[in-house]
């Protein structure tokens, strides 16, 4: 009797629109993105997309049919109360969100979160039957590769693991590797410091029941994906999504 072929594993691709798009746009964008739904379904690829908070409501219902995950950019921690300004991961679930990025590098950076703030909002993204998205990674590079990587799983080391605290072992969880460094610059991180990095990060997770998945981010965009591929599970775009053609690309990279 043959061996039968394990199913391929389902990767992920998406963006975060962060605060570049107005309305029409947004909504031009995500018509644009929609286009190349059959493209990613028939190559295991999960697609999201992240606008700004204004945008969710349209956005919501633009995807309403669509196998597109809609994602949120932050909550708070809290599902209710006097937080004047902030978002309740609550309302988000009500509006279609079904991914929600939070620690990302700008956010610790303006806002001062810390790795507990990330880990109480992983919870309440839980809580509410949401995937968090959390960002990670090291705020400088070195010199010497392996020390350049050693250095990098330390610094992200406390990061996953408040996350990992705070959330049930079987609540599904992405964490996007990005490293601070490489955020904005015209090149990603190299891809050998890149999967090293992923492998560490991936062993932390180990023993989880619930789904971990490892994607990349800092300045990723066509022709990454070949050099990371060995140890991640997809690409979190940055402005090189923007071109919804550059997407595509992604996509038919990862279908090789």
């Amino acid at each position: 009797m043959a061996a039968s072929t394990p199913p391929r594993r389902r990767l992920l691709l998406g963006t975060s629109l962060k605060m570049y798009f107005d309305l029409p746009k947004t909504q031009s964008y995500i018509t644009s993105l929609s286009g190349l739904t059959s493209l990613a379904t028939t190559n295991n690829v999960d697609l999201f997309v992240i606008p700004d908070f204004v945008s969710l409501a349209p956005s919501a219902a633009l995807l309403s049919r669509s196998p597109i995950s809609l994602g949120a950019q932050d909550c708070h921690s809290q599902i209710s109360g006097a937080h004047t300004g902030s978002i309740s991961p609550l309302n988000l679930r009500q509006a279609g969100v079904k991914i929600v990025e939070i620690g990302h590098a700008e956010r610790r950076r303006d806002y001062g979160e810390t790795d507990a703030d990330v880990a109480a909002k992983a919870a309440a993204v839980v809580s509410q039957g949401m995937t968090p998205l959390v960002c990670v990674g090291e705020t400088q590079t070195g010199n010497i590769a392996s020390a350049a990587v050693g250095a990098a799983v330390e610094e992200i080391r406390p990061q996953i693991a408040a996350v990992l605290k705070a959330i049930p072992q079987e609540a599904e969880v992405v964490f996007a590797y990005e490293p601070v460094w490489a955020i904005g610059k015209s090149e990603p991180a190299g891809k050998d410091h890149v999967v090293a990095v992923a492998r560490e990060l991936r062993r932390m997770t180990e023993g989880r029941s619930g789904q971990v998945r490892i994607l990349y981010g800092g300045s990723a965009g066509p022709g990454t994906w070949q050099g990371i591929k060995e140890g991640v599970d997809g690409m979190f775009l940055g402005r090189f999504a923007h071109d919804v053609k550059n997407v595509e690309k992604v996509i038919q990279e990862m279908a090789q």
